[in-house]
Order: C-alpha cells, then structure tokens, then sequence
C-alpha cells in the first residue's frame, strides 16, 4: 500500500491542502519499504487527488480536509483517513501495527477558501496537529 501523509515539518499538517509537503510511505507485509518527502505541488481545487493518484498513492492522511476534498479522494479511489495528528514517525508505526484510528476533521468549514496558492497555512492553532491523538 503506498500512503501520502499531509507533512509539516516533522509532524501531521492540519489541513492536507496547505501543508508544505506529503510524505509518501510504502507499506507490505507490516514493514515501511519506502519514505520519501516530496513537495506539495499546490492547492487547486481536484488537483491533488489527481496528482497523488498518478503517484500510485492508495490513501492520504491528514490531520483533515473540506467535504469537497474527501469527494474527489472517493472519486480517485484514494482512501482519506482525517483526524490524524502527532509525529510522522508515530503515524508510521501506527500504520505498521494497524493501530491508527481515524478522528474527526482538524478542519472547519470554510478555512481556506478564497486565498488560492499564496496561502500556505491553514487557520488552525499552531497546537492542533501537535496535541490531538
């Protein structure tokens, strides 16, 4: 299975639209093969579900995303599993034992609209991908 996790720094981004950069994680057999980091393209609407696809991507986790996001993910056949937060390496080893549970969305209706590509952080305490697990 090949994982995209909304990266910020080292921890779970709030918003997966808005995070600087996604690590991609390939899992089998209860093992990580592969971690790579790779640049968040941009955030234009339906653009990332696509480009996450053509990177074989089978789910996405963020700390959360709109309606409208986890639609096009269900159009792209891409898992999304939101209300995740804390370290990327915790997440990973959660993922690797099968313990990860998924939470309620970190995002509130509405955050975000309106400011396109020249904003890149969501309106989210500086806390809520830190302290939620």
């Amino acid at each position: 299975m090949r994982i995209a996790i909304s990266t910020e720094g080292e921890a779970v981004s709030a918003h997966f639209g808005r995070c600087p950069a996604f690590t991609i994680v390939d899992i089998e057999d209860g093992k990580v093969l592969n971690k790579e980091i790779i640049a968040n393209p941009g955030h234009h609407p339906g653009y990332l579900p696509q480009f996450l696809q053509e990177r074989s991507v089978n789910c996405i986790i963020a700390g959360g995303m709109g309606q409208n996001a986890l639609n096009l993910f269900s159009q792209h056949d891409i898992e999304t599993v939101v209300g995740i937060s804390g370290s990327i390496d915790e997440v990973m080893d959660k993922l690797v034992k099968g313990k990860l549970k998924r939470g309620e969305s970190l995002c509130r209706p509405g955050v975000g609209k309106g400011y396109g590509l020249d904003k890149t952080r969501c309106d989210h305490s500086e806390n809520d991908h830190l302290n939620r697990r």
